[in-house]
């Protein structure tokens, strides 16, 4: 019966001790060495459950992290080299575009100013054709003009002799209206 007395209060029996810790059982120094061999027990258990599961797990999640991690990057590295790649094409082929454009202006410029030297030829003909016929013209209606101011004349001088109350010589008339006439 003692067994069982000292089994129901074991906890009272260090809580009633004066040296002891009262209301701590845990710092009691009479159970101290068995709860040391269960610490120990525990953290060894913890450190073969750590060293055998979850820390080969930790392990080959950061193994695969690290691979996928250095893939990426060699991937980024490679579509950054194509990047480069494809940008120096693209250069170059505006570049070339752009000297074709160029060709392309010129060679238009140049059948433009064809064009447009035909076509400034052209218009100096009819130009010089029209220019020609109205010189022509204008030498016709001279000359008929001057004809007219001739006849015009020459019935003037005809009409104040006759209204001075001369006669009317044409010969003489029409001789005193070409020397006036001639300056």
């Amino acid at each position: 019966m003692a067994t069982e007395t000292h089994g129901m209060n074991w906890h009272a029996e260090c809580l009633m001790d004066a040296g002891s810790a009262k209301g701590m059982p845990q710092l009691c120094t009479d159970w101290m060495p068995n709860q040391v061999f269960w610490l120990l027990v525990t953290l060894v258990v913890l450190f073969f459950i750590l060293k055998t599961i979850a820390l080969p797990r930790i392990g080959a999640v950061l193994a695969e992290r690290k691979g996928t991690i250095t893939n990426d990057l060699a991937a980024a590295e490679e579509l950054r080299q194509k990047a480069i790649a494809a940008e120096r094409s693209f250069n170059e082929a505006l570049a070339t575009a752009r000297a074709e454009a160029g060709k392309i202006v010129a060679a238009a410029k140049a059948d433009i100013q064809k064009e447009l030297d035909a076509a400034t030829a052209r218009a100096d003909l009819e130009i010089g054709a029209k220019a020609a016929e109205s010189e022509k013209r204008i030498a016709e209606i001279r000359e008929g003009a001057l004809a007219a101011v001739e006849a015009v004349a020459k019935d003037t001088a005809a009409e104040l002799v006759t209204a001075l109350g001369g006669t009317v010589d044409a010969g003489a008339v029409t001789a005193a209206v070409a020397a006036r006439l001639k300056g």
